[in-house]
């Protein structure tokens, strides 16, 4: 087995994963299915996914959608190995989040996955920082919220009228690990370009297609996020996590971080996890309800 799985927690319609898939470009993609519906949180490495609705490359940051009964692949052919915490949902737990959503009238993602939108920063901050502190207790309202924002942001999303080439995505996913890899140092974009043999208009225009937003934005998403889970991991001061992170200079850091993330690191730190809820009159109905049962998910 390329990926292994652990179980962190579940309740009534619900459960997640912890999901560390060591494949690489020698290991063929085999086909799988979708037992519920999934929302895939990414936190490392790359791969490509190919569903019903299509064929999307997958980087940190970006949700995996999987409708229920629909087969898909996984591939890395443009490098080794990723981790995702995995969502998944039952049709009746997922009903009663598309009613709290306006304008979801249909129960199925039509796109393949969701680019690392800044909306979704904070909470996949405190979802990746709950895995690592082994605080499966949050994830009760985590997945509530995972499966609102997932919602929500699939309402509003189109796949891409032409996708990119096999080349062009392996040129981008070479680009985000190298990014991943030297995020605390400064990249920019003509260096990347280089060494991906291509022009930086070039670059910069399959970057965004691919990746669903520019390789400076991903750059800052990275460092931000890096900074957000040390918040609320580490006792280290603001200003050292900052500068670990790739930031040179503290307001800079704390301007960035609000805008991002809605709030001062200070206030991030000190508030506890969670926060307003998608579809909070739907939570009691929720309760007591069973659409997942024991088995063991993939991604």
């Amino acid at each position: 087995m390329t990926a292994t799985t652990r179980a962190l927690a579940s309740g009534p319609g619900w459960q997640v994963s912890d999901v560390v898939c060591t494949a690489g470009a020698g290991d063929r993609p085999f086909e799988e299915t979708h037992r519920d519906f999934c929302v895939a949180v990414v936190t490392s490495g790359t791969f490509r996914y190919r569903a019903q609705q299509g064929t999307a490359m997958l980087a940190p940051g970006s949700l995996l959608l999987g409708n229920p009964g629909t087969c898909y692949e996984c591939g890395h052919e443009h490098g080794s190995g990723d981790r995702c915490l995995s969502f998944h949902f039952g049709p009746a737990y997922m009903e009663r989040i598309v009613a709290e959503v306006p304008g979801a009238g249909k129960l199925a993602f039509e796109a393949a996955r969701l680019p690392p939108l800044p909306a979704f920063a904070p909470l996949l901050a405190t979802a990746e920082a709950a895995r690592d502190m082994a605080d499966n207790d949050a994830f009760e309202e985590l997945s509530l919220r995972i499966a609102g924002a997932s919602v929500t942001a699939a309402t509003d999303a189109t796949p891409a009228r032409r996708a990119p080439s096999r080349r062009d995505q392996k040129r981008v996913a070479e680009a985000v690990r190298r990014i991943e890899l030297d995020a605390d140092g400064p990249v920019s974009l003509s260096a990347l370009a280089e060494e991906t043999a291509t022009s930086p208009y070039h670059f910069l225009r399959i970057f965004r297609q691919v990746a669903g937003m520019t390789p400076y934005q991903f750059l800052l998403r990275t460092r931000l996020h890096r900074a957000a889970v040390r918040l609320r991991m580490a006792n280290e001061t603001v200003s050292a996590i900052a500068f670990a992170a790739g930031f040179n200079d503290l307001s800079t850091f704390n301007r960035r971080f609000r805008r991002v993330m809605g709030e001062t690191p200070g206030d991030y730190r000190t508030r506890r996890p969670g926060g307003a809820l998608p579809a909070t009159s739907a939570v009691a109905a929720l309760r007591g309800q069973s659409d997942v049962g024991p088995h063991q998910p993939g991604r």
